[in-house]
């Protein structure tokens, strides 16, 4: 198994070993030692799967109460997966980072609490499930506009599905009371 650097530090890859016969393929999707000893310290508590069509884009959520680190992989289609670092007084604020999952390639992206999440379908249809280190609190949702100029980041779609609460997202700088605090 390989846990991959990017961009922002914290926001990690993960390559698992799948080891294929003619039978077919086994993984290991989750170990908490290998995921702790790799600097994913939190252990998991919920674990969430959505379904979504081509187009659709979810996003970019974070939880203010209860944050959530998650831990993202495809197991149908393909997604452009989003982790944005929103924490005041973080070197990389307002930073992006964005990579292709796919079932086929059984990728994992690792969000810690702190980030905005979000991601697009590429594919006809995308199943997504992800572990979350805390429960969601539904009081506690912040919603970023996707398309916030201020982060700036480079979707593969141009006319996005959106759900009304994340057409109706606001702007990085309109929220700056409401989020974390880096602490380094």
């Amino acid at each position: 198994m390989k846990f991959l650097p990017t961009s922002l530090t914290e926001v990690l890859i993960v390559e698992p070993d799948v080891y294929r016969d003619p039978r077919g393929w086994f993984l290991e999707t989750y170990h908490l030692q290998k995921y702790q000893e790799a600097g994913i310290p939190l252990p998991f508590v919920q674990d969430n799967c959505s379904s979504s069509v081509r187009g659709t884009l979810r996003g970019l959520h974070l939880q203010r109460t209860r944050p959530q680190g998650k831990l993202i992989r495809v197991i149908r289609g393909e997604i452009f997966d989003v982790a944005v670092d929103i924490r005041k007084g973080s070197p990389t604020f307002a930073s992006w980072v964005g990579v292709n999952l796919t079932a086929e390639d059984f990728k994992q992206i690792y969000i810690p609490p702190g980030f905005a999440h979000g991601f697009c379908v590429l594919s006809d249809v995308a199943e997504v499930e992800y572990k979350c280190t805390d429960v969601y609190a539904p009081g506690g949702e912040v919603t970023i506009r996707w398309d916030d100029p201020r982060i700036g980041i480079q979707w593969p779609i141009e006319r996005p599905l959106l759900s009304t609460k994340d057409a109706a997202g606001q702007l990085l700088d309109d929220l700056c009371d409401h989020l974390p605090v880096y602490q380094p």
